[in-house]
């Protein structure tokens, strides 16, 4: 048996909008997948050694510039391969961008920062760069759009291997899986462990994001967040008046169908803590 027609049609599709310089957008339902994916499986990703081997050039070309630096290696598995220098470093991870709603909307409002949005599922990630291309086609000869990006990885295991320590400064997660059952709490996206990595990642005074239309989600990460020492809420007058909360709210995929189903959203906002200063050396010693 050969490909089924609907199958092959969204493949043929796919493969047009890749070949092409398209103005137009891409449609979501000829990249559809399941809502979901599990965090724990061999998804034969491709990511850097280090943050120091990762090559945005190819995301971000408006701001790469002619300056190289040769790696061993840029990719596991990659041979050596020069990675151009770039003009800015990304700040901004949206973690499970989806269809990329946030990316594009928050993009043009805080121009003079990359964003990135990092999406596990391979064919939504494909839609997400797609639509950043033909936006970027749209409006030829500006910077709108120059400034996000998406790619496809599992943050999971991998995010220190994208971004140094301190790189970030501001953390998306929205509306991300609620994993209701108690045997797959470990899969959710906030946890103690990966907590510890955000705040490695993030420096001083950068604000993590999150949203969800499930309570009990929304409850256990305030708990665990609330409950890192790296980490403390924002109050809710703060939170109200920042302008990325008001797109996160609004402008997410996900956002609109919990407003069309009317639904309830929980909007929790965290700010890194600066690390408490190293004893000193002195002072160890005169302990022992």
């Amino acid at each position: 048996m050969g490909t089924p027609p609907k199958r092959q049609k969204r493949e043929d599709y796919r493969k047009a909008h890749r070949d092409a310089e398209l103005t137009e957008l891409p449609k979501k339902k000829h990249y559809r997948q399941r809502a979901h994916a599990n965090p724990f499986s061999d998804h034969q990703l491709s990511y850097p050694r280090n943050p120091a081997s990762m090559d945005w050039s190819t995301y971000y070309p408006a701001f790469s510039t002619a300056a190289i630096t040769v790696h061993d290696s840029a990719a596991v598995g990659d041979q050596t391969k020069p990675i151009p220098h770039m003009k800015k470093d990304v700040t901004v991870a949206d973690i499970g961008c989806g269809f990329g709603g946030l990316l594009v909307a928050l993009g043009p409002k805080i121009s003079d920062e990359l964003l990135l949005g990092l999406e596990i599922r391979t064919q939504v990630t494909e839609y997400v760069q797609e639509r950043i291309k033909a936006l970027r086609n749209q409006n030829p000869g500006t910077s709108l759009y120059q400034n996000i990006a998406c790619l496809r990885a599992n943050t999971m295991k991998f995010l220190p291997n994208f971004f140094r320590k301190a790189q970030l400064s501001k953390i998306f997660l929205c509306f991300p899986d609620p994993h209701f059952k108690s045997r797959k709490h470990k899969a959710r996206i906030v946890s103690s462990t990966l907590n510890s990595e955000y705040a490695f990642v993030m420096r001083p005074g950068g604000w993590m994001y999150t949203i969800t239309d499930v309570q009990d989600l929304h409850t256990w990460m305030v708990e665990h967040l609330e409950g890192h020492p790296s980490f403390e809420r924002i109050s809710e007058e703060e939170q109200e008046s920042d302008a990325c909360v008001a797109v996160m709210k609004s402008e997410t995929e996900e956002g609109k169908k919990v407003e069309r189903n009317g639904g309830h959203k929980f909007v929790a906002c965290f700010r890194r803590l600066a690390d408490p200063p190293w004893p000193s050396h002195t002072n160890s010693l005169s302990h022992i």
